[in-house]
């Protein structure tokens, strides 16, 4: 997939957060709260919540609202247990989909998943069956309009923080770490004063499919019902195209 195509179906997503504010917010909210409860309100001693609080930043989500959320969850919270499920499967034109839940009632978000699978003509499998077609990966982008920095500079600035990759694509730089250093490469890009246009932990597909035009409606569809389900915090794909779409 070019780097065209990649930044285009992140300022589509972006787009579409954009729009649903208080949804997204709310979903990043349970997020933070889970990982409150699992390892503490210290981003600096929880790196799973130092991760989340880059995700909400770069989904502007005001610093306040993110504070507000820790301290809720520091506290007694809402008394509602979540527990994180992924689902896997395939739309249309064998796209490998891989779904990310957090929820209060597995038999109502497995119904619903399952649902918008087969109402977008694609099938809901087991565990593992497209995971091993995506790698795990810390993943930033940066919009080349909202940075001032040298090309080179930033290269060498987010290598020598830990970075795997720095890739320069038409409209965007794409930076991928592993997990384990993406809260390091972060931090050093915030420091710097960077604006970054997406910055979390995602399933990076390997390789790519195209998605045929007599599918596109089905396809959208599926991605429509998951990506505005309450329980979904995440949707990953392997279409090229769907930016497009």
């Amino acid at each position: 997939m070019s780097g065209h195509s990649k930044f285009a179906n992140i300022k589509h997503k972006k787009a579409k957060n954009d729009a649903h504010k208080g949804k997204a917010f709310t979903k990043i909210g349970r997020e933070i709260a889970v990982a409150v409860k699992n390892g503490g309100p210290d981003p600096n001693l929880n790196n799973k919540l130092k991760d989340i609080i880059a995700k909400a930043k770069s989904n502007n989500m005001p610093n306040d609202t993110i504070s507000r959320s820790i301290k809720k969850a520091a506290g007694e919270g809402d008394g509602i247990n979540y527990e994180y499920i992924t689902y896997e499967g395939y739309g249309p034109n064998g796209i490998a989909v891989i779904v990310e839940a957090l929820t209060d009632n597995k038999n109502r978000t497995a119904a619903n998943v399952r649902a918008a699978f087969s109402k977008g003509n694609g099938n809901l499998g087991t565990t593992g069956c497209v995971s091993f077609m995506f790698d795990k990966k810390g993943e930033i982008i940066l919009d080349k309009n909202d940075i001032d920095m040298d090309e080179d500079d930033l290269m060498m600035l987010t290598i020598e923080a830990g970075a795997d990759d720095f890739m320069v694509e038409e409209e965007a730089y794409f930076i991928t770490t592993s997990p384990e250093t993406f809260a390091d490469v972060y931090s050093t890009l915030e420091e710097a004063k960077l604006v970054m246009a997406q910055a979390e932990i995602s399933m990076i597909p390997q390789t790519f499919a195209v998605i045929s035009e007599d599918n596109v409606k089905a396809f959208n569809k599926m991605m429509d019902l998951l990506e505005n389900d309450d329980d979904v915090q995440e949707v990953y794909h392997n279409c090229s195209n769907y930016d497009e779409c």
